[in-house]
């Protein structure tokens, strides 16, 4: 501990003072939000008695109207403003900053004394700052550098100096607890303090103890693209919540919440980081998986596989038929090979092959495929880009068809549904024919014209409902058109260019076709169709964009395929982009992902900083040194610095003393206030099984089984899939088969170095059987030895 007693006692009368000043401050807050509540309530009670409401004169009773609308609507935005004032003096209230900094700036003959928070907070002078924001500019100094020549950057330029002080603190109820003076970025003893703490339900702002490249992550604002790598634990995700908390503070006059999006990896984690922004001052931004987007876009049409049943057959369907060509197209599918191949077939759709449909009504052909492919591939047609032929075609398929519709009034089934109109349908016509004989010229035949119009009363109908489905382009036919792809063997081979795919056609190309066309006939859509199938038809009818995001945020982004990375980018054409991933925790290993490095592609080099993270901060130096040992080039990882046991593996003889030892363990874990404990098993089936078999030996409602349909995280203790246990980290777990039958195959070593690497400070492997050849490689004494007839202590 840094400093004498006189020194902690006057940073604890400052902190007595400030906590004095934020007190004071909430109490004025709160008379001022009582009086504004009252206020809205009493406008919204006594709206119609302040509104003019003149029946002569609609356009005065409309202004009276919106008058007291905008009088509401701004006495709410005050309330709104003057509540999120008050929750940021509450979160100050008991911790009202994390550090200080001593910065003498050059020519200065002074230092000037600074303390940062997770929020501002102005003296009673009203220019003072008793608290700087830790994202304000200056700010940076505390995350970047220790005691010495310092530098930050600002609006005007970079302010260079020297730091003669940098003091962390930890508060206990309003009390300073901790206080250190360090030369390092964030001294290991705050971060120690920090990650000895138990898990909970959700993941906690780490802006006390950003690490330095951590803030270079949160604060680059110059590139279209940024790409974080680094390992399991290494703080990626959290990162990158404090980068949208950082953004949303230095653009708040341009950025708003609702403008940025996240990617999730399932919706149990958009649940799990749904409080770090919050916790911030901050609302949170949009939340989606990739997924929710497929569905939203391709449920009506398909039944549509999710990326875990997909996994899920890869992991357990060996004896399935096609199951090794399956394999092999799930690898092609996602891999840039396949994606210049889509690419080339958009290029020679715009010469010829398009698919069209009939243009029907009732039975009817209003315009036939033929005719449309002849207007879109017109004799000596010289091509030209796809997507504004298409819209081209849809403005003279849309008068045509109106054309050829309307010619069939005199059809019997237009008499049959003319039968069928109700009164208003009547009353509506008998209101035209009044004024149609208005205007007529002394030849007006009403018997004939009322027939006329009940006759237009129903094409009008059809019509709308003909233009609705055009207008999404009903009359182009998608699914035949990329089943081309997988029916026509010599187009697929013309689409492969020599020398990027010199690889050709997976050698189990043509199962792969008719596993591709059975299923497309069904009206099903595996997952790894789904996202070429999309892009193709937005090369084809034009991409939808959403012109609103202008930041986009992809976790676990060693999962996407390249199809997925161009879709988002041509989705989003003003965002810019953030991705966050490990190349060492793709889920699903069958397929041919590129390194996260590759991504550089997207926007090019020059918009795209790459940054790497080395260091892994969640586990105890035991648990980092057993899991980096699990991975070829592990050594790499670089371990914290924080003391705990090593992993310990239990051998039992039968699935009965596993089951028992692992329960005991359980109940010894929550005995020892360890609030979340997770048994991680390879499958989703394999986690069934192994909670069916705990279940009687816990405490009703002891144990949680999590499967894909699970939308939130709680504490406790949960059977959970490796897959869907991405992103979260646990205080223990327990893996539950760590045989070789469960991990032996090289595609399976991702899975179980993330289902591993999720432990903070406990890890538990067990195993009936032969050990996986994945620890049987690791260095011994890294680990210990357990026996399943020597059940825990309950």
């Amino acid at each position: 501990m840094s400093g004498n007693v006189s020194e902690r006692e006057a940073e604890q009368q400052r902190v007595t003072l400030v906590q004095h000043i934020i007190a004071s401050r909430m109490e004025e807050l709160a008379g001022q939000l009582s009086e504004m509540r009252e206020e809205v309530v009493d406008i919204r009670k006594h709206f119609w008695d302040d509104v003019t409401v003149n029946l002569d004169d609609m356009i005065e009773t409309q202004a009276s109207m919106k008058q007291q609308s905008e009088l509401l609507a701004e006495r709410e935005r005050g309330h709104s403003v003057l509540q999120r004032q008050y929750k940021s003096l509450q979160r100050l209230q008991q911790s009202p900053y994390f550090g200080r900094i001593d910065f003498r700036e050059q020519g200065d003959s002074a230092a000037e004394v600074i303390y940062l928070g997770t929020a501002s907070l102005l003296g009673d002078d009203g220019e003072s700052l008793l608290i700087y924001d830790w994202r304000a500019p200056i700010s940076s100094l505390y995350y970047d550098y220790g005691p010495g020549p310092a530098e930050y950057d600002t609006p005007s330029g970079k302010i260079a100096g020297t730091m003669e002080l940098k003091r962390q603190f930890v508060f206990k109820h309003g009390a300073i607890e901790y206080m250190f003076d360090t030369s390092l970025t964030i001294g290991d003893e705050i971060l120690q303090q920090v990650l000895a703490h138990s898990a909970d339900g959700h993941m906690k702002n780490i802006v006390a103890t950003i690490q330095r490249d951590q803030n270079r992550v949160i604060r680059e604002d110059r590139k279209r693209c940024l790409i974080v790598s680094g390992p399991a634990g290494s703080g990626k995700t959290s990162a990158a919540l404090q980068r949208v908390a950082y953004l949303l503070y230095k653009y708040r006059r341009q950025l708003t919440a609702d403008q940025i999006v996240l990617f999730s990896p399932n919706p149990m984690f958009k649940k799990y980081v749904s409080t770090v922004l919050p916790d911030l001052g901050e609302e949170n931004m949009q939340q989606s998986t990739f997924q929710e987007y497929l569905e939203h876009r391709l449920a009506d049409r398909f039944q549509l596989e999710d990326p875990f049943a997909q996994l899920e057959t890869a992991l357990t369907g060996a004896r399935d038929p096609g199951y090794e060509a399956r394999l092999e197209g799930i690898r092609f599918k996602s891999s840039a090979r396949f994606f210049r191949m889509v690419q080339r077939y958009k290029t020679s759709l715009e010469r010829q092959g398009l698919i069209f449909r009939d243009v029907k009504v009732r039975g009817h052909v209003l315009l036939s495929a033929k005719q449309l492919e002849e207007w879109f591939y017109p004799d000596g047609n010289p091509g030209g880009k796809l997507a504004p032929r298409v819209a081209a075609l849809l403005e003279l398929v849309l008068k045509e068809a109106k054309k050829a519709l309307f010619a069939l009034r005199d059809e019997p089934w237009v008499e049959e549904e003319v039968e069928l109109l109700g009164r208003d349908d009547y009353d509506e016509v008998y209101r035209r024919l009044q004024k149609a004989e208005s205007k007529g010229n002394g030849t007006f035949n009403e018997r004939r014209e009322e027939a006329e119009l009940l006759k237009e009363l129903v094409l009008d109908r059809y019509h709308r409902r003909l233009r609705k489905r055009l207008k999404r382009f009903a009359f182009l036919d998608f699914e035949a058109t990329y089943l081309r792809l997988f029916e026509d063997p010599a187009l697929a081979s013309s689409l492969l260019d020599e020398d990027a795919d010199a690889d050709g056609l997976p050698m189990l190309w043509p199962e792969i076709c008719r596993q591709t066309v059975e299923k497309l006939q069904r009206r099903e859509l595996s997952q790894e169709d789904a996202t070429p199938f999309l892009y193709l038809k937005g090369l084809i009818e034009g991409f939808h964009v959403n012109l609103g995001i202008r930041h986009v945020f992809i976790d676990e982004a060693q999962d996407y395929s390249p199809f997925q990375y161009e879709f988002l980018k041509q989705l989003f054409p003003r965002g810019r982009m953030t991705l966050l991933g490990d190349h060492n925790q793709i889920i699903n290993a069958y397929s041919a992902v590129p390194g996260l490095e590759t991504l550089t592609g997207l926007y090019g080099e020059e918009e795209t900083e790459v940054i790497r993270f080395t260091k892994s901060y969640r586990s105890t130096k035991p648990i980092t040194d057993f899991t980096r040992e699990l991975l070829p080039e592990g050594r790499n990882i670089e371990p914290f610095e924080r003391a705990g046991e090593k992993p310990a593996v239990t051998a039992a003889a039968d699935e009965e003393a596993l089951y028992r030892h692992m329960a005991g363990r359980i109940r010894e874990l929550k005995q020892q206030r360890y609030g979340t404990i997770a048994v991680i098993g390879k499958t989703a089936q394999e986690c069934a099984k192994a909670y069916e078999s705990l279940k009687p030996l816990m405490d009703e409602n002891e144990l949680l089984l999590i499967t894909k349909e699970t939308d939130e995280f709680t504490k406790g203790g949960v059977v959970i899939p490796s897959y869907l246990a991405k992103g979260i980290e646990f205080d223990a777990v327990l893996i539950h088969d760590a045989s070789q039958a469960a991990y032996a195959r090289e595609t399976e070593r991702q899975l179980f170095y993330i289902s591993c690497t999720r432990a903070m400070h406990r890890l538990y492997l067990y195993y009936v059987g032969e050990l996986s050849p994945f620890v049987r490689a690791v260095n011994p004494e890294l680990y210990v030895r357990d026996n399943a007839s020597e059940c825990p202590s309950s």
